[in-house]
């Protein structure tokens, strides 16, 4: 589920659709959970499905570190590629922003840690990146993982509106996250190992 103070926009001809804030969302926000309305396939069963709903897999749904492909319900599936994401997903089924995110700013993530099949390019940026690979996890995990920290500590100084999405035990591990009581998992744990994968490093 999508932060609730964001709005579907057109971002241009050539990206299509994305998520915009409609009202501040401080860096240590919950931008996303995944909720019981999202639906997760497992390799057979996205198969299965028939190739004409390949395409929709492809473009809409990321895999988790089970090889599973999971279809957010809601504007979700909108949220578009940046190699300098404002938003990174985390251990626990869940993004967070690691800066601020402005009224009218687009929220995005970095799809590097979203498991992709295949490389593919994106949209110039500044920076050395041009291609997001399968395994960008791997390389860029400490990197993100600093992010997410950083964020983590802002994550207890104000309500979480999507905190009702997520149980209790985990409210209480991130609570002790964020003041330092427990450490926080590696983004790496989000990582699918395919057998047979080529490696890209």
């Amino acid at each position: 589920m999508i932060h609730p103070d964001t709005e579907l926009k057109l971002v241009s001809p050539e990206v299509g659709l994305g998520v915009f804030a409609t009202k501040l969302l401080p860096k240590g926000t919950v931008t996303w959970v995944q909720d019981k309305l999202d639906r997760v396939y497992t390799p057979m069963k996205a198969d299965n499905l028939g190739e004409e709903y390949q395409n929709i897999i492809e473009k809409y749904a990321f895999r988790n570190n089970k090889g599973e492909f999971v279809l957010c319900w809601d504007n979700s599936r909108y949220v578009n590629h940046s190699f300098n994401s404002n938003c990174i997903t985390t251990p626990y089924n869940f993004e967070i922003a690691v800066r601020d995110i402005f009224p009218g700013e687009e929220l995005t993530d970095d799809y590097g840690y979203l498991n992709v099949s295949e490389p593919f390019y994106c949209l110039a940026e500044e920076g050395d990146r041009q291609i997001v690979y399968p395994d960008d996890l791997l390389k860029f995990s400490p990197r993100w993982d600093n992010l997410i920290k950083a964020a983590m500590k802002d994550y207890a100084k104000f309500p979480q509106a999507l905190s009702p999405f997520l149980n209790e035990s985990l409210k209480k591990k991130l609570h002790n996250i964020s003041i330092g009581k427990k450490t926080m998992e590696s983004i790496l744990t989000c990582y699918f190992e395919r057998k047979n994968s080529k490696s890209y490093l």
